[in-house]
């Protein structure tokens, strides 16, 4: 049994190694769950993050869609607004220069022509003046033109221009509904109306301010196809190239704005055609 002192001093030199591998799998088993557990958490948080930048994204595209299409609309709406400022001082000043054209024809229809010399009268009869009327020829001038009868009443003259007024007005504080079927009204009130194909004009720009497309498009076609020879030809012309390309219709809209260049060259429209070209 000599060996068995020698047996047991190798155990108890053993003791510390074992204890020491012992301890070194337990460290590498918590190191390995200690980096699972990391790698899950980093993919948590890569997956939340990536779910947070996207719905980041997508709602900061919807704003900027929304701030887009409230752009649009602000500048459509200033440019009606521009449109119809310059529409009013042109009409003003036209209204004016008519105004005093008619008022000088009036006044010449109803100017009485002067009495001739007293000169040329033959002399009176004290006998038979008190009671004989006078004649053509008696020289005595006819009697006067009641001016009455040539009156043009403001009502005669101004229901027109009121009617339109009105409906210039609903555009101009934005009631696009009303201002619509006011224009509209109007041009089948007065479809001899020097005003009419401007009522079309502003019933138009009326439909474009409220996205309604095609409907603006088929009362600028009106305008074109019942008052072709109209100052406000170019302008519906423009109107319908900016619909067109709301609709997504950019060949037709380039088209229609080629179209203004070419029969309309000197126009105001036609020069905000050439820019959107270029800009194109």
């Amino acid at each position: 049994m000599w060996f068995a002192p020698f047996i047991a001093a190798l155990l108890f030199a053993t003791l510390p190694a074992r204890a020491a591998l012992f301890d070194d799998e337990e460290a590498r088993r918590r190191a390995d769950a200690v980096r699972l557990r990391v790698e899950q958490l980093e993919r948590s948080l890569s997956q939340r993050l990536d779910a947070l930048e996207a719905t980041v994204k997508s709602q900061a595209l919807a704003d900027m869609l929304n701030e887009i299409q409230q752009i649009r609309s602000d500048i459509a709406k200033l440019n009606g607004q521009y449109e119809v400022l310059a529409y009013e001082l042109e009409q003003a000043q036209k209204r004016q220069r008519d105004l005093y054209v008619d008022l000088d024809n009036r006044v010449r229809k109803l100017e009485i022509p002067p009495a001739p010399p007293a000169s040329a009268a033959p002399p009176a009869n004290p006998e038979t003046s008190a009671t004989t009327p006078p004649t053509a020829s008696s020289g005595a001038s006819p009697p006067p033109v009641a001016l009455a009868a040539g009156r043009v009443t403001a009502s005669d003259v101004g229901a027109e221009q009121k009617s339109y007024d009105a409906a210039l007005d609903q555009f101009k504080s934005g009631d696009y509904v009303a201002a619509i079927v006011s224009f509209q009204n109007f041009a089948k009130t007065y479809p001899k109306s020097a005003l009419a194909p401007s009522a079309l004009y502003w019933a138009g720009n009326a439909q474009y301010a409220q996205k309604d497309f095609r409907a603006a498009i088929a009362t600028q076609r009106q305008l074109l196809s019942a008052y072709p020879d109209s100052q406000k030809v170019p302008d519906a012309l423009l109107n319908i190239a900016s619909s067109q390309g709301e609709l997504g219709d950019a060949a037709g809209s380039r088209r229609t704005l080629q179209e203004i260049i070419a029969k309309h060259p000197s126009s105001e429209a036609a020069a905000k055609a050439r820019q959107r070209l270029a800009g194109r």
